[in-house]
């Protein structure tokens, strides 16, 4: 029986999106977008966001009456097809922490994205929920998109 390394544990999603990939390149990389579908049905203030290669950000989620410390550091920016971002509910973003990916294909009128969470930092019950999480911020972005 082969183990997985941690680095390759994780998973990947893949949605096409109704919208020109430059919408959708604006959903990922602007504050203002990012706190409307990542904090759908939530709270969520973006506090900081110096969005460039080694730039962080922070933001504060309340869910249920708890507040959640989100906090990021932009890996890679590859303006408008990839985006790499380091991620974590700590509050401090460490180099372990797991990567989110986006990568945006052009598909005329609509952009195919694959998205994908890497590190190997969560067990298997921990990255299902977080695949599960994803799914229900991927059709919120759909919702912003639409009224961009």
């Amino acid at each position: 029986m082969s183990e997985t390394a941690p680095e390759d544990r994780g998973f990947t999603l893949t949605r096409t999106f109704d919208a020109p990939r430059a919408k959708v390149w604006r959903a990922i990389s602007e504050a203002d977008l990012f706190a409307r579908w990542f904090g759908a049905d939530v709270d969520l203030v973006v506090t900081s966001w110096d969005f460039r290669e080694g730039g962080e950000y922070r933001a504060t989620m309340t869910y249920e009456g708890t507040e959640i410390p989100w906090a990021g550091r932009f890996v890679e920016i590859d303006a408008p097809t990839r985006l790499a971002v380091r991620i974590t509910d700590e509050g401090t973003v460490k180099d372990t922490d797991d990567v989110l990916t986006y990568v945006l294909t052009d598909a005329g009128d609509q952009t195919v994205m694959e998205f994908s969470q890497r590190g190997g930092g969560l067990t298997d019950e921990q990255y299902e929920q977080a695949r599960e999480g994803t799914e229900g911020f991927l059709d919120a972005m759909a919702k912003v998109i639409a009224t961009l």
